[in-house]
């Protein structure tokens, strides 16, 4: 057996989910502000350029982590907003000569084909920074009034020593920090951050009180998760390389207007290459539009989604090529067992104990994932001893865990659709080998058993499993 199973049906605040909490500094017990319900803030795209894996990683990990509440129980309103205008989508309007919304609006696009592409839910809510400047204008009225915030030169800044707890996220000492430069006048103290930019000629502006201008990067998520999650929520996520500026000056801002904001806060690791943080400015990304075409978009989750999401991911062809080739070992099983049941097996309405474990200490899907191939060796065991009933039955158990990761072959989602070539490369590499094997059949045929051993040597060495079967030889990756 695979392990004791576990219903989702049991009342999900009786579920001990544990979290690590970057505030705290600490893996925590997850307590929802309402029995039930979870409610999840993740910073999304700033979309100046297409995105690269190191972009759609967090979209992933969230994804899973949204999956794992929904399978407890809990009922998840899942925000993931979108930075329409910033700084960098200024700058490539100007060098491409092309309209700002335009950018904007290309690469949103070309997320959500990404997100879409790598099998990511859809959030329940998706505002765009450019439709919440009302909401940005009331929460700087407010941080004026309460003291917090002051305007200078048409800016609006926020006074971070107004804020005693600013930096507590980050762990700084504020006499120590160097506030990004911004550019902008009329500051007090270098350290204050713009809520709030005077309009530039030929950039796009907005009026407010205090004169035209556009929003700061700070402002939006503080106001949009305000009004989609009101006054405290439960979980805000993001890359940890935004918790500093970004997450602390949300912060300041939030909870200077009054709100409680979030109870807890998650961070992914980033995806590396050669050691260094993948990035358009490094010119060392690669492009999730590029990968798709290499890779088929299921192995590409499983090589993004499945290590720990606060573990760094260093890109390689080879670790890429470890992914396949495990994930294959997975469906080859799922395939085999539906053959031999001839029918497809229905996922198990519960995730082997184990299992749940593993997901429900910090979303632990390294251990949780170490339960799959050790219910597919299960699998495969009752499948050489020709017990179908336990082949089948673990098969169940396989495909109610990868449900909760997103990685279940026989989901429609996997069958096709933008990027997905897995079924027409399969194809194309089964006619090669089939090509060989034939040559194998002939020279075993004709009594050249040291030909016919020679191929078969080969394509195992390719990474081939063959197996001679009353109705022909098939093959698998091993």
């Amino acid at each position: 057996m695979a392990g004791e199973a576990l219903s989702p049906a049991h009342y999900p605040y009786c579920v001990s989910i544990r979290l690590y909490d970057t505030s705290a500094r600490q893996i925590r017990d997850f307590i929802p502000l309402s029995p039930g319900c979870v409610s999840i803030y993740l910073c999304g795209a700033t979309v100046q350029a297409a995105p690269h894996i190191g972009h759609i990683r967090s979209g992933l990990n969230f994804d899973i982590m949204r999956r794992w509440f929904t399978y407890r129980g809990y009922d998840v309103t899942f925000v993931r907003n979108v930075t329409d205008i910033d700084d960098k989508i200024i700058k490539k309007a100007a060098e491409q000569g092309e309209p700002w919304w335009a950018i904007g609006y290309r690469n949103e696009c070309a997320f959500n084909t990404a997100y879409d592409a790598l099998g990511c839910l859809r959030p329940t809510y998706e505002p765009r920074a450019t439709g919440h400047v009302p909401e940005m204008i009331e929460m700087m009225r407010g941080l004026i009034e309460r003291g917090h915030a002051y305007a200078a030169d048409g800016n609006v800044y926020f006074d971070v020593r107004s804020y005693p707890d600013y930096l507590a996220l980050s762990n700084q000492d504020l006499e120590d920090l160097l506030q990004p430069s911004e550019g902008e006048t009329g500051k007090r103290d270098p350290r204050d951050f713009a809520m709030w930019k005077a309009a530039k000629p030929g950039e796009p502006s907005w009026e407010t009180p205090w004169g035209r201008g556009r929003p700061g990067w700070h402002l939006e998520c503080s106001a949009m998760a305000h009004k989609y999650l009101g006054e405290a929520f439960d979980i805000h996520g993001g890359g940890i390389d935004l918790i500093f500026p970004h997450h602390e000056n949300e912060i300041a801002q939030a909870k200077g207007y009054g709100d409680d904001f979030a109870s807890y806060w998650c961070h992914n690791a980033w995806v590396t290459m050669s050691g260094e943080k993948m990035s358009k400015s490094l010119d060392n990304s690669v492009l999730v539009a590029d990968m798709v075409q290499r890779w088929r978009p299921i192995v590409l989750r499983y090589y993004l989604g499945t290590p720990h999401y606060r573990s760094t991911i260093e890109y390689s062809e080879e670790a890429l090529r470890e992914a396949e080739s495990a994930f294959a070992r997975i469906e080859g099983f799922v395939q085999r067992v539906c053959e031999k049941a001839g029918k497809t097996v229905e996922p198990a309405d519960e995730v082997p104990l184990a299992f749940a474990e593993a997901m429900d200490d910090d979303l632990g899907v390294p251990q949780a994932l170490a339960i799959v191939h050790t219910t597919v060796r299960q699998g495969n065991s009752a499948l050489t001893a020709d017990d179908k009933e336990t082949a089948v039955a673990r098969l169940a158990e396989v495909r109610a865990m990868l449900r909760v990761l997103g990685l279940d072959p026989l989901d429609e989602h996997w069958s096709g659709g933008p990027g997905d070539r897995g079924d027409d490369l399969h194809g194309v590499v089964d006619s090669l080998v089939r090509l060989v094997l034939e040559q194998r059949q002939a020279a075993r045929a004709r009594k050249d058993y040291g030909t016919a051993d020679a191929i078969r040597d080969q394509l195992q060495q390719s990474g081939l499993a063959i197996e001679d079967t009353p109705s022909g030889p098939r093959w698998s990756l091993s």
